[in-house]
């Protein structure tokens, strides 16, 4: 199969740019700063998109080691491991999202304990 590549916002308002600088039009400086104020707020759009997700990241980075400071040699499920965090906006889905981080690093190991109900549940410790 052919994958065409797709042409992104950015690219148009490029090419629609050549467009009118080839092309014998009225009000032709206007068009071109119209198009290059497009295309520098795009290029803002992205940056900040960027930042965000450099901060998102970092934040992310900063709990997978508070969680990775919590683990001891010992199995620990992860309502064990939420329990002994005192994070604000901390959820369970968090903890366990940065346990399976940890596992897939190999930073923690991931075992199958029996709970005093009978049930099976997951559990971690350090690597």
């Amino acid at each position: 199969m052919d994958e065409k590549k797709k042409i992104t916002k950015r690219e148009y308002f490029e090419m629609l740019e050549q467009i009118v600088e080839n092309a014998n039009v009225e009000n032709k400086e206007e068009i071109i700063y119209f198009i290059n104020s497009q295309i520098a707020s795009i290029d803002n759009k992205s940056e900040k998109a960027k930042e965000r997700a450099a901060a998102k990241k970092a934040e992310g980075d900063a709990l997978r080691e508070t969680v990775k400071s919590v683990l001891t040699d010992e199995l620990q499920t992860a309502d064990e491991i939420f329990e002994q965090l005192d994070v604000e906006d901390l959820t369970i889905a968090k903890v366990r999202a940065r346990l399976t981080q940890l596992v897939a690093n190999g930073l923690a190991e991931k075992a199958d304990i029996k709970t005093e109900d009978g049930k099976t549940k997951k559990a971690y410790k350090i690597a």
